[in-house]
Parts: structure tokens; sequence; C-alpha cells
């Protein structure tokens, strides 16, 4: 039996960490929306609040969405704290 080329499997390792992380964020922002605090965001007229939404969000534009999630609950990594 021969073994998958890394060229095979990083793909596949890619997609399974953009699915994963969009489950992620689709739980938790199901959790949110229960307890009432949605995480909601505006862009123009686009609006954006449902888990499903977000999940959606994450699995087309992942490196657009996360950022933008992570910011909306407080998760920021990046931001300077005051």
């Amino acid at each position: 039996m021969t073994a998958m080329p890394p060229t095979t499997l990083v793909p596949i390792l890619v997609l399974l960490v953009v699915l994963s992380v969009a489950v992620w964020v689709y739980t938790d922002a199901r959790e949110r929306q229960k307890r009432g605090t949605p995480v909601a965001v505006s862009v123009g007229s686009f609006r954006l609040e449902t888990p499903e939404g977000w999940f959606l969000g994450c699995l087309v534009l992942w490196v657009v969405f996360i950022p933008l999630y992570l910011s909306a609950t407080g998760r920021n990594p990046f931001a300077h704290g005051g």
C-alpha cells in the first residue's frame, strides 16, 4: 500500500480545519443567540446575525469571516487592550 503524496493531503487538511472552525462558529453563535446576545455585524446594508449566516460565511470566505466573528465577539487577539 502506498502513502498519499503530501500535495494531496494538504488540501484535505485545510478543508478539515476550515470545516471544523465553521462548525465551532455556528455552535458558538447559536449558544449566544439562545442567551439573547446574538453576534451581529453590519457593513453598509449587509447585516449578518444568524448562526447559519455565520456558518456559511466562514465556509465561503473563511479568511474574512473568522476575523470578523472574533472581533464581533470580543475575542480579537490583535486588538489593543486599553
